[in-house]
């Protein structure tokens, strides 16, 4: 059997945010929220509308949406490349999700909290060795969390994750192993299987139950990611080796800024400006002035 790589856009929208995904996404987010216990025991999955078909790839990434029984908001985000500002905007979608939840003249009673689980394919917390990290709101000084802890961040780094599969021992060992293993089996491991969930998302992502259209369309989107994931790295390094070998600050932030041009400038064919300048750091406005300039 050949999976499709839950990492890229579509595929982790058809396993986790399908309207069959129910079961699917409630053991995920047990399993990497609530540490395995069945705390969620029902939820409903907001727009289980697969995306679109896109002219040149113009999403990297892919928000599913969940609102749990109690009315808590769980937002799911795949985020295979590191972007520059990505913390800020994991920041700013769970705000955001929280301040759109009132019409004009609602008390602010009716709020309800809000999940943000985002799942990096790069480290995000180089200091840290823990694959899943959680941050809530606390005093400084004595540690007690905020009365109204509506916000909670959740992020689990895979490639901090090296268990094999005779390792497993947790729901969430099992989940985070077939986000970041799934691609490159040949068959569902028999620790795994004997959970019908992660049975069923295996079921899911089989390649064989997809239309020769979609494998296609999977198989540039997953290229795309690699591309991108080598131009950012080369782009990082090549600033910093400049920034270096001119020995000031300002010098770096020059080279890395021409390169990012250059990466822009490659992209203008296949991406939106919104998406060029997540990709590379620049704002939305050098990206425009850049497509004027070319066209």
């Amino acid at each position: 059997m050949i999976f499709i790589n839950p990492k890229t856009d579509y595929a982790f929208k058809k396993i986790f945010g399908s309207s069959e995904s129910k079961d699917i996404l409630i053991s995920f987010l047990n399993a990497l929220i609530y540490e395995g216990h069945p705390t969620i025991q029902d939820l409903e999955i907001i727009n289980p509308n697969l995306p679109p078909k896109l002219e040149g790839l113009k999403d990297t990434y892919l928000d599913v949406k969940a609102k749990l029984s109690d009315g808590t908001l769980v937002i799911i985000e795949m985020q295979v490349l590191n972007v520059q500002s990505f913390g800020k905007r994991v920041l700013y979608n769970a705000a955001k999700t929280y301040a759109f939840q009132l019409e004009a003249a609602q008390g602010y009673r009716l709020l309800k909290p809000v999940i943000a689980l985002t799942i990096t394919d790069f480290e995000m917390f180089p200091n840290s060795p823990e694959f899943i990290s959680r941050f809530v709101f606390k005093e400084v000084n004595k540690n007690f969390i905020y009365p109204e802890n509506d916000l909670d961040l959740v992020f689990v780094e895979l490639p901090k994750f090296t268990k094999g599969q005779e390792e497993l021992e947790t729901l969430a060992d099992k989940w985070i192993y077939f986000m970041k293993n799934a691609r490159s089996l040949t068959s569902v491991p028999e620790t795994m299987d004997s959970i019908p969930e992660i049975h069923e998302a295996f079921n899911i992502a089989n390649q064989a139950k997809l239309s020769r259209e979609e494998v296609e369309d999977l198989d540039r989107r997953e290229q795309f990611i690699y591309d991108q994931q080598g131009a950012i790295l080369k782009a990082v390094q090549e600033g910093i080796e400049q920034g270096i070998e001119q020995g000031i600050e300002q010098g770096r932030e020059e080279g890395m800024r021409e390169k990012a041009i250059a990466i822009a400038r490659q992209l203008l064919s296949q991406l939106d400006n919104a998406t060029i300048a997540q990709v590379t750091g620049l704002s939305v406005e050098d990206v425009q002035n850049l497509r004027s300039t070319n066209s």
